[in-house]
């Protein structure tokens, strides 16, 4: 038999509650053809209702009812009851922002020491309560840093321009222009390929894929004098590619299949590349010309690589081995995935044009970062460079970068540390500190040895409270080498381990060198850990290099 269509009219139902409704019209549902044939009804109810139809009292008539009832004097229709949930809480964590505060508190209204200003002491106070609060997060990290600058210009402790200084600091933006590499380099496939042919090479074993990046990073190093740039602008996007090739992504519980210790073993080794070659890191000819300032002696290229030679290559050996033990992946061999990565290649075909693109616009930008102090083009421009000619040919879009919300902030938080850690050095924080330590030790009469040994902890140490490595050496070194010097400490001795140390200390934390921010912010690692090992880093670092390094340093006639 045919389908029949129906459409019936029916006189307004009396409703079920007392809403009393006055009639002025029929209720009208339209109701699909039913087919004997088929079986079947394929109902969709659509009510034919307007609240114009009827006069309204005391009650507001719902557009959709959730029940129809049935009964001899008609239908009755129930509007929905069901309470809408309360919104969840968007604000702040209240425990660790209430430790963040009083963390400030306590240290405001503590009387200041002699020899240091209210500005400064209360300045440490706020810088203090920000750490504590980018350490605990009740905020993202952007948004802590902000409160954390508004709390300075509030109190009169900074300027506004003060305050916000660090974002005119060529190292945050360089770390954010990063990000924006990144982008493009995994957006075109291009992160993928490369991927896929260390995977190829390597990929049979985890330790192996790492220790391949460890020593092609360090190769780099000696001409690339930018560790942001060596690190964060080339070997973050290959890593964040190699980690998803690999199937260990951000966020759904894979992180630690591979990620996790990648990301920290890569991050870790960098710092000791950079202390390895005095063109390894923007900082190091600081540290040479501050030598050649306090003590006369000059440390020359070759000087630094043999003296560094020795322990950075142990050094790049053991970290990436120790924390494969204490750290481990969980993917530790893979021996089908050389094969599954030649066929992946083999399905990409050959390279697409905005892989093209992106490989000569890396070319170019790698290229100025070595050759651009010939030029005087510094790594910040020639990264800006290197983003146009992405932006301009389409390869990455203005509003992928707006929507790289990471690197934004990180840009804010970086830039605030490093405002703030500034003005403490400018407020003489730093000095003073810098000449109570000078007394302390000096007044132990240990021997030159034991001596430098308090002051090497403690000028590593003290980085906890500088966001880059540049602030820590014009802040600390001089004194620190004088004061060493003068204890009986050989002054090139001296002088060339603080150098080594000035890059090793940025393994502390998520902000004290240029790389540390944006490995940190591919978000495989999370923060407590970040710091639990980066501490414990640093003292198989201090042990290599003093140890180790100590010995070898004796044998070429260092000390």
């Amino acid at each position: 038999m045919a389908s029949i269509p129906l459409t019936t009219s029916f006189p307004l139902l009396r409703l079920h509650s007392s809403s009393n409704l006055t009639p002025t019209s029929s209720l009208r549902y339209s109701i699909p053809a039913i087919s004997k044939r088929t079986k079947r009804c394929r109902f969709s109810p659509s009510p034919i209702l307007s609240t114009s139809h009827y006069n309204l009292s005391n009650t507001k008539l719902n557009r959709t009812f959730s029940t129809v009832k049935a009964s001899a004097a008609g239908a009755s229709v129930t509007p929905s009851q069901s309470p809408s949930p309360s919104p969840p809480w968007q604000g702040a964590a209240i425990k660790p922002l209430l430790a963040s505060i009083a963390t400030g508190v306590i240290l405001w209204f503590v009387p200041v020491p002699d020899g240091v200003t209210r500005n400064a002491w209360q300045l440490l106070a706020i810088f203090l309560g920000t750490i504590v609060g980018i350490i605990t997060q009740p905020l993202p990290l952007g948004a802590v840093a902000i409160l954390g600058l508004g709390v300075s210009v509030l109190t009169k402790t900074l300027t506004f321009a003060a305050a916000f200084s660090g974002f005119s600091d060529p190292i945050p933006w360089l770390i954010a222009l990063a990000f924006f590499f990144a982008k493009g380099f995994i957006k075109t496939g291009l992160g993928n390929r490369v991927a896929y042919q260390f995977v190829s090479l390597f990929g049979s074993s985890s330790l192996g894929l790492g220790y391949s990046l460890v020593f092609s990073e360090a190769l780099l190093a000696p001409a690339i004098p930018s560790v942001s740039a060596r690190a964060g602008g080339i070997f973050l996007p290959l890593v964040k590619s190699l980690c998803v090739a690999c199937g260990s992504n951000v966020g759904d519980g894979t992180e630690h299949r591979l990620g996790s210790w990648l990301m920290l073993t890569c991050f870790q080794t960098s710092v000791i590349s950079s202390a390895m070659f005095l063109t390894a890191m923007a900082a190091n000819p600081l540290c040479a010309t501050l030598t050649l300032n306090s003590i006369n002696q000059t440390i020359g290229w070759l000087d630094w690589a043999k003296a560094a030679i020795v322990p950075g290559l142990l050094s790049l050996v053991l970290v990436p081995l120790i924390l494969y033990v204490i750290y481990p992946p969980t993917l530790k061999s893979s021996p089908d995935a050389p094969k599954l990565a030649r066929e992946k290649l083999q399905k990409m075909g050959p390279m697409t044009k905005n892989e093209k693109i992106m490989t000569a616009t890396l070319f170019l930008t790698v290229g100025l970062w070595v050759f651009g102090g010939f030029l005087n083009i510094d790594a910040v421009t020639s990264a800006i460079l290197g983003l146009a000619v992405l932006l301009v040919t389409g390869v990455v879009t203005w509003k992928e970068c707006l929507g790289e919300g990471v690197a934004w902030d990180t840009l804010t938080w970086f830039a605030a540390l490093i405002a703030m850690a500034g003005y403490l050095n400018k407020y003489g924080l730093i000095s003073w500190f810098s000449q109570t330590v000078v007394k302390f030790v000096g007044g132990l009469g240990l021997s030159w040895q034991l001596s430098f040994g308090i002051l090497v902890l403690l000028y590593f140490y003290s980085h906890y409270f500088f966001a880059s490595g540049a602030a820590h050496i014009g802040a600390m070194f001089t004194a620190f080498l004088s004061v060493a010097s003068a204890l009986g400490t050989p002054p090139f001795f001296g002088a060339i381990v603080l150098s080594f140390l000035s890059n090793l200390m940025g393994g502390l934390t998520h902000y004290g060198i240029g790389s540390a921010p944006v490995f940190y912010g591919a978000n495989y690692v999370p923060l407590a850990k970040w710091w639990g090992y980066g501490f414990i880093i640093s003292i198989v670092n201090i042990v290599i290099w003093l140890g180790v390094g100590g010995i070898w340093w004796k044998a070429i006639g260092l000390w």
